[in-house]
């Protein structure tokens, strides 16, 4: 399993529009095939900060995401957003915490 998060600083004029391309591409995201959680996370001091928190079932699930059309389509336009580069973290939970 891979826990991926992805922080994203964003431009003030285009918080809107992020959420809005969040919203209409979650579900597709949430669908796609090795995808077991995916939420948007709004970092508690500055508000044009988000992370996606995503749970994979494999690298290779990710890595399939990351290659696909869905993909193509929802990070060109998340990225013209951006204030700052993006900083991204991929990390293997080794203990389930149920």
């Amino acid at each position: 399993m891979i826990i991926r998060v992805v922080r994203m600083t964003f431009k003030e004029e285009a918080l809107n529009e992020f959420l809005q391309i969040f919203e209409k591409s979650k579900e597709r995201i949430r669908s796609f095939s090795g995808c077991q959680h995916l939420q948007l996370l709004e970092d508690a001091h500055a508000s044009n900060v988000y992370a996606t928190y995503s749970i994979w079932e494999s690298e290779t699930a990710l890595n399939r995401y990351r290659h696909s059309e869905l993909f193509g389509q929802v990070w060109p336009e998340t990225k013209q957003l951006f204030a700052a580069p993006p900083v991204a973290h991929s990390y293997l939970q080794k203990i389930k915490l149920d």
